[in-house]
């Protein structure tokens, strides 16, 4: 009885039953463990993004887990894409409660070196892509008057610099202030607008290529000594997506970083 009413209160908080979500990215490792929390807590979860064998994979993923999803393929920097998947929404008759946008690149490449191509790219996909979804889904939800959550990915270098990121630096730190911007323009109408920034989660073949010495400052400065798993952002997507638990948060930005930004010296 005791666990029954536990997981009651949880669900009353954290559940996302007949709430419809929507991750830009969400073929990404990180985007696709955001799509199976969402799925696993009730919410009918659109993985949107341009890799299809990804997408689809995770699709299949949330489906053998019990939840419901479907893959749309997408470029998110493209927004006749956009308007295509609100089409794809409006032809279901599916409202939409989150939006989630995880869509992301990085170079390493030295400041002096960084070309006009590559300096566009980055910031085309990591702030372009988060602007474009908020104008054209963001408008589908402020059309349809539904409240709901938008949770945009920053990062930790969208307030502490990074070295050796100098455009992914520039391009999240966009994305923090286009999220504050939104929150209060928004909040009058019910959607809550906030930011999530996750310390370092890199995939394995991203941990292949990290240099000892990278690795070593990153510990260094990391409190907890160690990388994060996606997994351990399930916690802060579902209290910034739930509509109960997450009911008063808006213009966060909410930092799950292992301590990383608690340090200084």
């Amino acid at each position: 009885m005791a666990n029954a009413k536990a997981a009651e209160y949880l669900q009353s908080l954290f559940g996302l039953d007949g709430l419809n979500a929507v991750v830009i990215g969400g073929e990404g490792v990180l985007g696709g463990s955001f799509c199976e929390t969402l799925a696993a807590a009730g919410a009918y979860t659109i993985v949107a993004g341009i890799n299809a064998e990804n997408g689809e994979k995770c699709v299949q993923r949330i489906r053998e887990a019990g939840g419901s999803a479907e893959f749309f393929q997408l470029d998110a920097t493209k927004r006749d894409d956009l308007e295509a998947l609100v089409q794809h929404l409006s032809a279901q008759n599916r409202p939409l409660h989150i939006l989630i946008n995880a869509a992301g690149i990085n170079s390493p490449t030295p400041f002096l070196e960084i070309s006009d191509e590559e300096w566009d790219r980055i910031l085309n996909v990591n702030l372009r892509s988060v602007r474009l979804a908020c104008q054209v889904l963001g408008k589908y939800m402020l059309d349809h008057n539904t409240p709901g959550s938008i949770i945009n990915i920053a990062s930790a270098s969208a307030e502490i610099p990074l070295s050796r990121v100098f455009t992914y630096s520039v391009s999240k730190a966009g994305v923090l202030n286009l999220t504050r911007n939104l929150a209060r323009e928004w909040a009058p109408h019910g959607i809550r607008v906030n930011a999530l920034s996750p310390g370092f989660f890199p995939a394995e073949q991203n941990r292949k290529v990290l240099s000892p010495d990278r690795i070593e400052a990153i510990m260094r400065h990391t409190p907890m000594n160690r990388f994060g798993e996606p997994k351990e952002l399930a916690g802060a997507i579902l209290l910034l997506a739930a509509p109960v638990a997450g009911s008063f948060i808006t213009g966060a930005n909410v930092k799950v970083d292992g301590g990383f930004s608690a340090m200084t010296i």
